[in-house]
């Protein structure tokens, strides 16, 4: 980071809403989920998923494509629980329902925001075109 420049030069929130907080808050709260469980259960893919999902927020709040972002999200969080149902079959955990119930809400959140992204960028063009 050059000399002079913040965190804050670089991450762009004001256009976030509540709704994109909530989708950030459901991503750090499910990364940091996948972290501590796969270094518990000594699963290295499970803490990497979680690393994903962090780096995911930070990609997010640098403004990094966020209509992709959403789809990304919305597959990369929807394979966890096949992944997850696989891997514990049969050793399913409390923590392991709570984290698919927020991974469940992310992917609601997720579609809606790409698909008010969809409508605004459609209004947009609409407007240009006139």
């Amino acid at each position: 980071m050059p000399m002079g420049q913040t965190v804050s030069s670089y991450t762009e929130t004001d256009s976030l809403t509540t709704t994109h907080w909530l989708a950030i808050l459901l991503v750090l709260i499910t990364g940091v989920i996948h972290v501590y469980a796969g270094f518990v259960e000594g699963r290295i893919p499970v803490s990497l998923a979680g690393v994903g999902f962090l780096g995911a927020a930070v990609l997010f709040l640098l403004d990094y494509r966020r209509s992709l972002l959403y789809i990304v999200g919305i597959v990369y969080t929807a394979v966890q629980f096949p992944l997850w149902y696989v891997a514990n079959a049969s050793e399913f955990t409390t923590l392991g329902y709570v984290d698919k119930i927020l991974q469940g809400a992310l992917i609601v959140v997720l579609t809606y925001l790409y698909w008010r992204a969809r409508k605004t960028n459609k209004k947009d063009r609409e407007a240009t075109a006139a």
